[in-house]
């Protein structure tokens, strides 16, 4: 998923947006569309001024920046079209252009009048206008024959203010709005003939954030932006900050409108390893066995033949918010370090150095870091055992591997999942479940809200430069290291045993061997070891009386349900078949509901992973 769809929704939270039913856009999204598009600007400390009234200047400005005139017209780039309005006009370059594409008229005494108020017809009309409508299609006179157009193509949907009434700037979000949602002459949706996406009478809030900002940029310890910072909204790494949070090397954007930065220290370092296609005409890398397209021109030349990186080199990437390469610095001026869970280590051949580009013996080691990506780390020490725990660190010297001995903490965790017991999470902090097997499951700090870890749960954390735990590496706590299924079948045939199981998304799995899993038909856990099947475990079942969006209740106990859980549907016909269906076409009215959940003492489990329905 992209992180812009979470620039959109941190913005919407932050300006106070609900989620809104289809087609029903409240003010306050109304609000955020007209702010993105420049139609409604603040004042230099972001100050809306709604309830002040709209003069003819500034509606004119409204109207260019609602039309595909908006990147073309600058404040005083107009004539001297009237007595009233000079070239050296603040709007002069807005009047000209609402007066040249005929959406409003100046007065017969050669003055336009940019003070004067304007009212609710007038604003009518001029969108009119805009739309394309013609006197040709009103019938009556002026101007209810414009009011009733504009209410019939929607421009007065939810508009409040009365014929002859005085345009207030919040009555201008809704009506400018409703532009962009009416059909023009044409019968084409107006805000999508200027590229916006409008769906079911919504303009498309997130994608309009992605079309309106600038960047990416790289900050030298500051952030450079084209207006002023006061009032300025800024997040970082998804969460609410300051300017003075972003560092040297983030990665940044902006939005003028919104007044609005978001920074990313999202970085990937290791030795480069491959340049796709070519060097000549680069579009990919390959750092620590993680391949990343190249995201700008910077980027892309720093890799060509022109640039400074070759095969071999450690570098550190500069990632920006859909995950690319905005810019490369050598690991001379960067040092990163990675902490996490050891997949497999060993010694390279010879043949395989040169592949590598790497000199001398070299050993490769893949590790689960603890924000739940495999790395691959070419280096010069040992190799390590798989399961352990390691960091790597990549630096001016190099990359060097070492191996952690275990830290242990215990506490509950906040019900805001901010602090273990005494103990501070950072707002970014990376936490990994695993085990000493190869699983391993990205965990959130939700996901730990009010669980007590016991010190045997955690196996390391680390701290950052604010004393706050950045990363969590966990022993089993939560039950989503392994794949949970139902088993409809399990025979035994002399040596050999038959197994039958329905597990991702109902896909039944057959096979036979001599491994008896000792297990019952039910709800089972799947525990591999390095990727392949070594035991079955047993889930616990609990008939269902109430079927909550998230949660069960069971026996007079309430169960949270799994993300991802199995939901299955037993075959009238043939109860050996189950199909896949969804939590939201069940209930206990209809269908009898078994859950099964994991009763293995993990801290944060007991989560009902397998629900089985059968028809009454």
């Amino acid at each position: 998923m992209k992180k812009w769809i979470a620039i959109a929704l941190c913005a919407c939270l932050l300006l106070g947006l609900l989620a809104l039913p289809a087609a029903a856009a409240n003010d306050d999204t109304k609000l955020e569309v007209v702010r993105v598009l420049g139609i409604l600007v603040g004042d230099d400390r972001g100050d809306l001024m709604l309830d002040a009234p709209v003069t003819r200047a500034q509606f004119a400005k409204m109207m260019t920046a609602a039309s595909d005139a908006k990147d073309t017209v600058t404040p005083s780039s107009g004539a001297s079209m009237f007595r009233d309005v000079k070239s050296s006009h603040w709007a002069s370059g807005y009047i000209q252009t609402a007066i040249e594409r005929g959406w409003v008229l100046g007065y017969v005494d050669g003055t336009y009048r940019p003070d004067r108020t304007i009212t609710l017809e007038e604003g009518c009309t001029a969108l009119l206008r805009m739309l394309g409508y013609g006197a040709s299609s009103l019938e009556g006179a002026y101007p209810q024959a414009q009011l009733n157009k504009a209410q019939s193509v929607g421009l007065r949907d939810d508009l409040q203010a009365a014929r002859g009434e005085m345009l207030s700037r919040r009555a201008c979000v809704t009506l400018f709005y409703n532009l962009l949602t009416a059909q023009n002459a044409s019968g084409a949706v107006y805000g999508q003939t200027l590229g916006y996406t409008v769906k079911n009478g919504e303009v498309d809030y997130a994608s309009l954030i992605a079309s309106e900002r600038k960047g990416p940029y790289v900050s030298e310890g500051s952030v450079s932006l084209p207006f002023g910072t006061e009032n300025v909204t800024v997040f970082r790494n998804g969460k609410a900050s300051s300017l003075a949070a972003v560092q040297k090397y983030d990665v940044y954007y902006y939005h003028t409108n919104l007044r609005t930065v978001w920074a990313y220290s999202d970085r990937a370092s290791g030795t480069l390893t491959a340049i796709a296609p070519n060097q000549t005409a680069p579009s990919s890398v390959t750092v620590a066995g993680v391949s990343y397209a190249l995201e700008t021109s910077d980027a892309s030349y720093q890799f060509s033949l022109y640039g400074s990186f070759r095969p071999g080199d450690n570098v550190t990437l500069l990632l920006g918010v859909d995950g690319g390469v905005v810019h490369a610095v050598s690991a001379d001026n960067l040092s990163t370090v990675y902490y996490g869970v050891v997949r497999a280590s060993s010694r390279l051949a010879a043949t395989e150095q040169t592949a590598q580009g790497a000199s001398g013996r070299q050993t490769a080691t893949a590790l689960i870091c603890a924000d739940g990506a495999e790395r691959t780390f070419y280096h010069s020490g040992a190799a390590l055992k798989a399961g352990t725990l390691a960091s790597v660190s990549v630096n001016e010297t190099g990359t060097s591997v070492r191996n952690l001995s275990e830290q242990t903490l215990s506490g509950r965790v906040s019900a805001d999942a901010a602090m273990i017991g005494q103990y501070r999470l950072a707002d970014n902090v990376q936490i990994l479940d695993s085990d000493t097997k190869g699983n391993y499951a990205v965990v959130y700090p939700s996901r730990l809200a009010g669980v007590y870890l016991e010190s045997r749960n955690v196996r390391y954390y680390a701290y950052n430069a604010n004393g706050e735990i950045a990363y969590l590496i966990l022993n089993e706590a939560t039950g989503d290291l392994w794949d949970y299924a139902l088993l409809s079948t399990a025979v035994a045939n002399g040596d050999y045993f038959s197994y039958v199981y329905y597990c991702h998304g109902g896909t039944p799995v057959a096979f036979t061997e001599k491994a008896n899993y000792s297990v019952q038909k039910g709800g089972i856990a799947l525990i591999s070891e390095n990727g392949t099947l070594a035991r079955m475990r047993q889930l616990t079942a609990a008939s269902i009386t109430q079927l909550g969006e998230n949660s069960a209740f069971a026996g007079g106990r309430q169960y949270r349900i799994a993300d991802g859980a199995e939901v299955l549907l037993r075959d009238r016909e043939n109860g050996a078949n189950y199909y896949a269906t969804s939590l939201s076409r069940l209930n206990t009215a209809d269908y009898t509901l078994t859950g099964y959940y994991d009763d293995f003492g993990c801290a944060a489990g007991g989560r009902i992973r397998v629900i089985v329905a059968e028809e009454k």
